[in-house]
């Protein structure tokens, strides 16, 4: 099998997990459908449960989720929302029960309305992540995460088993390090439009350890590639940094369009990319103390102040040696899209050129977002 067959195989996970999920409820196990990383994957998989990554990225069911959700809505949400009131969502049909978190209020608002679906556990997030307080609070909301599982799974979760978790997702963030930092080397490897295929794939891969090797294993045939014969690339490539909100399979066109007009995106700082990818679970304390401490620290736009964010931001500029860093909003985010303006002064005092694209999971701007993204690759 070679790279690209490689590669191929991490995008259809996705499209195949539907098998193994199904499978694996047929063999009595128990599946967690989630909809953001605060729910940490460790607590759920010490319950012997598979975590089933729920958002909706795609634009078919936001005609459904509009029928109960405003328009003026963000797409995430009511696409989400529109696959689970359909059961066009294998993994929300298999799943025992969901976690929500309070990352937004229009999420917030979908979980009461998804609770008269399936049985769901709401997980309440500090606004801050600063302070003994904050910290306090969201380890009060882990603590009563892992009752509500123990509760509605009927299991027992020991400290043992999160400690196991634990290690387990700690090698996966740096088996996914490796090979996202691929994107370090000058040109890199691969283009960023692969890059995100294996990342977005890995959420849909139950088994952990099957994909650190195969992750490993890609990486290294990567490695081997682009120093025997390396990369198709090209030199003059921009390097493009993309940030911003979830990206999903409908803003997979911003990516295709920087890729196609002279660029290159070597670093992702979106949800399920670098920031989730980058900080380690601490091994030597209190579990549960360690889980609080790493996830508070996430970088997400619903913490304020979200000082960690701007800190990655500006390290990745140095570190992938970033000429324009791209900030992809969907429509009616409002955290991110109010953040626009503290990146964009992030990147000015890096003296890197910086634009935000506000969009929607519809393809219809493809055109306008061509000749802008166009027009700012030919500027850098």
């Amino acid at each position: 099998m070679d790279i690209m067959e490689k590669i191929q195989e991490f995008s259809d996970a996705r499209r195949d997990g539907f098998l193994k999920i199904k499978e694996l409820k047929d063999n009595g196990r128990k599946v967690v459908g989630v909809y953001c990383g605060f729910a940490p994957w460790e607590l759920i998989a010490a319950s012997g449960a598979v975590s089933a990554w729920l958002c909706g990225m795609h634009e078919e069911t936001i005609p459904d989720g509009e029928k109960h959700l405003p328009r003026n809505i963000c797409p995430l949400i009511k696409s989400s929302y529109g696959f689970a009131v359909t059961d066009k969502c294998p993994y929300f049909y298999f799943s025992d029960m969901l976690i929500g978190e309070t990352t937004c209020d229009g999420k917030k608002k979908m979980y009461e309305l998804l609770g008269d679906i399936k049985p769901i556990h709401v997980v309440y997030i500090p606004q801050t992540p600063e302070g003994e307080d904050a910290r306090s609070l969201y380890k009060s909301e882990l603590l009563r995460l892992k009752d509500a599982l123990e509760r509605n799974l009927d299991v027992k979760i020991t400290a043992e088993d999160i400690r196991r978790t634990i290690r387990i997702r700690n090698e996966e963030r740096k088996a996914k390090r490796e090979f996202y930092e691929l994107g370090k080397l000058c040109p890199p490897p691969i283009w960023g439009f692969d890059m995100r295929r294996v990342l977005q794939g890995t959420l849909y891969i139950a088994d952990k350890d099957v994909e650190i090797q195969n992750i490993r294993e890609l990486t290294k045939r990567i490695k081997e590639k682009y120093y025997a014969s390396g990369s198709s690339v090209p030199n003059d490539a921009k390097r493009i940094l993309v940030t911003g909100s979830p990206l999903g399979d409908s803003t997979e066109k911003v990516i295709k369009l920087i890729e196609e007009n002279g660029g290159v995106v070597v670093c992702f700082e979106n949800c399920s990319s670098a920031k989730d990818i980058d900080d380690l679970v601490s091994e030597n304390k209190d579990p549960i103390d360690a889980l609080a401490e790493r996830y508070l620290t996430s970088g997400c736009a619903c913490m304020s102040p979200n000082r960690h964010r701007q800190s990655m931001i500006s390290q990745y500029i140095d570190e992938y040696k970033i000429d324009g860093v791209v900030d992809v909003i969907l429509q009616s985010c409002h955290t991110y899209n109010v953040e626009t303006a503290v990146i964009r002064k992030v990147a000015q005092n890096k003296d890197t050129p910086y634009m935000a694209i506000e969009t929607d999971y519809s393809q219809s701007d493809i055109g306008q977002l061509s000749t802008r993204i166009e027009a700012f690759i030919e500027m850098l």
